[in-house]
């Protein structure tokens, strides 16, 4: 993904939303982070992995979703930074064939504006 700034994303990313630094080449403003076994590649813009011309907010039309098991943990500390949440925690059943598959689920936009679901899988229903 890219950013606009590094540090301002590292801390997002590693401070507020508990990901690990798996690495990162400081000389090239490029970071490694992963939570669970979810994993971004963030770096700040340079002119050459652009497709087109950056804007707030980065990343529109694009929702990641990211599982993990601790999201009441995460929920609570994003909360606890004072980090604005753009849909607060809730349960939700989607129809996936003939089956509910459930999640407990949040967004939070990250400082570029990616969109970024945090879920947490409930199982099924007939």
């Amino acid at each position: 993904m890219s950013v606009s700034n590094i540090n301002k994303s590292l801390n997002f990313y590693l401070n507020i939303l508990l990901f690990n630094l798996e690495y990162e080449r400081k000389e090239n403003k490029f970071a490694f982070v992963s939570l669970n076994n979810s994993q971004i590649m963030i770096k700040e813009i340079n002119g050459r992995w652009e497709t087109g011309t950056l804007s707030y907010p980065f990343g529109r039309g694009i929702n990641f979703q990211i599982e993990i098991e601790n999201i009441d943990e995460l929920y609570q500390n994003i909360k606890k930074q004072d980090y604005p949440i753009k849909i607060e925690i809730q349960e939700n059943w989607y129809r996936v064939n003939n089956k509910l598959t459930g999640q407990k689920e949040f967004l939070v936009m990250d400082p570029d504006g990616y969109l970024l679901r945090f879920a947490k899988d409930l199982g099924e229903r007939k």
